[in-house]
């Protein structure tokens, strides 16, 4: 797909990742939709850079993705603002560190809000920009997992099955949506300077750091690479990468 024009919704786009992924959005021409939970001040400074830096249209978009009605406005908002919308970066995630053998502290209510941001989410997402896509055309959805959800690690059971939950959503709606919308997934390993990792122990870093076969953490802009790729292509879908400095392998 042409980039230079498009428009992509990238969910969580003010965090570490996020950020990195809109920046090389921008970079080949794409108008970006910041969707943001809670830092407004933080997407619309996001928003702002990329309108500078890259001379596209950039907007912030508020949105709880476990909230079925905010989801529908957004898409509806999104493509009332830019005219279209072509791409969607599912990249909002929601974490708490629990040991797996602490059963007591995986509480349905700890489940229940993970499963809700890190796959229902973007379940809905995908949902709502299904009409829009096929009607265009062409689409491209990428969603971002986790290297948790192919092996038993991460920072919890329930993480870790809401992101093998992804990657096989990601097959599904593969199949469901084409031939007019790809859709895939990368699978980040242990990234320095994301919210995620803000919430993992010193030793849960270290040791995945350690155990890679490059002895360091994922590359953000390795990661916003694949995804662009992933936009680009045009026979590759229901496919997940992993980039993880080689931990996982699939």
């Amino acid at each position: 797909m042409d980039l230079k024009g498009a428009v992509a919704l990238v969910t969580g786009g003010n965090g570490g990742l996020g950020q990195r992924i809109c920046h090389a959005l921008a970079q080949e021409g794409v108008h970006v939709a910041v969707m943001y939970a809670r830092s407004r001040e933080q997407a619309e400074g996001v928003a702002g850079e990329l309108k500078s830096r890259y001379q596209i249209n950039a907007k912030a978009f508020p949105c709880d993705i476990a909230d079925g009605p905010a989801v529908d406005r957004l898409i509806g908002e999104v493509t009332k603002a830019f005219g279209r919308l072509d791409i969607l970066v599912n990249d909002a995630a929601y974490n708490q560190s629990i040991p797996f053998n602490d059963l007591d502290s995986l509480t349905l209510e700890v489940w229940d809000k993970i499963m809700a941001v890190n796959l229902t989410g973007p379940m809905r997402l995908t949902k709502a920009v299904a009409p829009v896509m096929k009607a265009q055309g062409q689409g491209r959805i990428v969603n971002i997992a986790s290297v948790a959800g192919l092996s038993p690690t991460g920072s919890s059971i329930a993480y870790a099955v809401s992101k093998a939950g992804l990657i096989h959503l990601t097959r599904c709606m593969a199949v469901a949506l084409a031939p007019e919308t790809l859709v895939n997934c990368v699978a980040p390993g242990l990234l320095d300077g994301t919210r995620a990792t803000a919430n993992l122990k010193s030793e849960q870093i270290e040791r995945a750091a350690s155990s890679s076969l490059l002895k360091k953490p994922a590359d953000k802009d390795d990661c916003a690479d694949m995804v662009v790729a992933m936009c680009r292509t045009e026979t590759m879908t229901g496919q997940t990468v992993v980039i993880d400095a080689g931990r996982v392998f699939h």
